[in-house]
């Protein structure tokens, strides 16, 4: 998507360890015009798929799959990544380690919000090594819903997750897929 790839080169500032800030408009201060953009994209992409729940993971996700849950006119979930004192009932439950934070946790999802009756299309922000998406994926697959694919706004693709993902036959699109980048050669993306 020619709109997110010119964003992240004007705005997304490339750190040491592969990581890319996108903070300044899509997981900390959000650009919600733009992000509707991503979201209408997303839609555009899956609205044949009969999609009746949008499944992210806490909390950078969140803001991108209520936008595109609004367009799907269908609920959000999110995985948390911790119970809290105030939640009952049983749970789906996956650990799940984290490229950006470099840890491991532990992620729930009530059982009373996801089922086999529905058919789930997960959204995220990035995909990496893909912890959190298999971690998703299995989620999805302890509900015994029907997995419709999974939709990322950046896919940092030389790091192999989303390859590797759709290598088991998993609908992967993502609306910017970088193949390589680095401070001093800047960021180049798939096909380019």
């Amino acid at each position: 998507m020619k709109l997110l790839e010119e964003r992240i080169r004007k705005d997304g500032v490339i750190g040491a360890g592969n990581v890319l800030k996108v903070d300044c408009f899509l997981n900390h201060l959000i650009d919600v015009p733009f992000a509707d953009e991503l979201a209408r994209e997303f839609y555009r992409l899956f609205r044949d798929c009969g999609v009746n729940k949008i499944l992210t993971i806490e909390a950078s996700g969140i803001g991108i799959a209520c936008l595109t849950a609004r367009f799907f006119d269908c609920p959000a979930v999110f995985a948390k990544k911790s119970k809290t004192s105030n939640m009952s009932g049983e749970f789906y439950s996956v650990p799940v380690d984290s490229f950006t934070h470099g840890n491991t946790s532990t992620v729930i999802v009530n059982k009373a919000y996801l089922s086999p009756s529905d058919k789930v299309l997960i959204i995220d922000d990035f995909l990496a090594l893909g912890n959190a998406l298999n971690g998703l994926i299995d989620i999805v697959e302890q509900s015994g819903a029907q997995l419709v694919g999974a939709g990322i706004v950046i896919e940092k693709a030389f790091q192999g997750g989303g390859d590797a993902i759709r290598a088991k036959g998993i609908r992967v699109e993502s609306l910017a897929m970088i193949e390589s980048m680095s401070p001093e050669e800047g960021i180049r993306y798939r096909g380019e």
